[in-house]
């Protein structure tokens, strides 16, 4: 990680990102709070050190008469709250091209910018976005005399944002991840679908027509059909631009706060195409993307056999039939890190991997 005194000195537009090494504090669900919501924001405290990630929301769901408020309520919400070491607080300002968006910004930062571990940017088109951002944040970084950079999570929900995708996470130093935002790209997009996040009926693949005895094809048989994930494609190739820059993709919202199974399916195809976490809009699904998005205890005991076995990480075992090599071992590595980091914090996590 570059020191505060690095990242106060913006990059020259089209430069590349110098190799940094993001904080990976767990942040398997990012759930979001509106903070002009009192009801809501009264539940912050008791919530932290039960999620990885606390985010302000000030952007979408939050009226415009009511901006103001939200962003009041967020600097109210961080002075007044201890979120420890277990506990990140981020927010999610109004969008760049908005009349808000620069209160949001010097607001935060010189009033509350020592308790702001990320800004997440919506609607972020190229990497220009980015830059004026990290040139923003520089001077009221250096203003308000703090002493770490706060980082920048762009929300990728416009056609031409995915296709700058690549762009968008080498941007900055400060990058440290993407959101998938389903609902608005699909509006950009104009993709026929009104679900925020998830598959849909209508996108599906269906099983060829059986054929008869004398090799006639039964068009008016029944087949299977297999519902498909709208958001595979545009999801990969997120994962594939946050790795290729060394930051972190997760998977953003999913709508139907009720559909529990649909959800957890939903988290799942996500951690397993590497994203590492994903928002949570209910305490339900808080729960959901805490059981995903964690080590099972058969991949950390398996970790912890091959670590055993590699010795000093050279060459290659024959484990239960299976070859373990050095890249093995750095894979296995990653998730006892990760497990020993959600332990620290999570009793039951604790006794699960022990």
């Amino acid at each position: 990680m570059r020191s505060a005194k690095d990242f106060f000195a913006p990059l020259a537009v089209g430069a590349p990102a110098p190799v940094r090494e993001v904080p990976a504090r767990p942040s398997r669900m990012i759930h979001f709070f509106d903070p002009s919501n009192e009801k809501m924001a009264a539940k912050v405290p008791a919530m932290v050190g039960t999620v990885d990630v606390l985010l302000g929301n000030l952007e979408d769901a939050v009226k415009a008469d009511k901006k103001e408020a939200a962003r009041q309520g967020l600097v109210d919400i961080a002075k007044t709250t201890d979120f420890g070491e277990h506990t990140q607080l981020w927010t999610r300002v109004n969008a760049l091209d908005s009349p808000w968006v620069l209160d949001d910004l010097t607001t935060l930062v010189t009033e509350i910018g020592d308790k702001l571990d990320v800004i997440m940017v919506p609607k972020v088109q190229g990497p220009e976005d980015i830059h004026y951002v990290d040139r923003i944040l520089a001077q009221l970084e250096a203003k308000a005399g703090l002493t770490r950079p706060i980082l920048v999570h762009a929300i990728l929900e416009t056609a031409r944002g995915m296709a700058n995708v690549e762009a968008i996470c080498g941007a900055s130093p400060r990058m440290q991840g993407i959101s998938l935002g389903p609902a608005d790209l699909a509006a950009d997009r104009r993709m026929k679908t009104t679900r925020v996040g998830g598959g849909h009926p209508g996108y599906l693949v269906r099983q060829d027509p059986p054929k008869g005895e004398d090799g006639t094809v039964e068009y008016g048989a029944e087949r299977s059909i297999y519902q498909q994930d709208l958001w595979h494609y545009t999801t990969a190739r997120m994962v594939d631009a946050c790795a290729m820059h060394g930051i972190f993709p997760y998977y953003g919202p999913f709508g139907d706060i009720k559909d529990t199974v649909a959800c957890e399916d939903q988290f799942r195809n996500a951690f397993l195409l590497g994203c590492v976490g994903t928002w949570s809009l209910h305490p339900v699904q808080i729960e959901i993307a805490k059981r995903v998005f964690s080590p099972s205890a058969e991949d950390v005991a398996h970790a912890r056999r091959v670590k055993e076995a590699m010795g000093d990480g050279t060459g290659a075992v024959m484990l239960d039939g299976k070859m373990e090599d050095d890249a093995s071992l750095k894979q296995c590595l990653v998730i006892l890190e990760l497990a020993e980091r959600l332990s620290a914090n999570d009793p039951e996590l604790a006794e699960l991997y022990a």
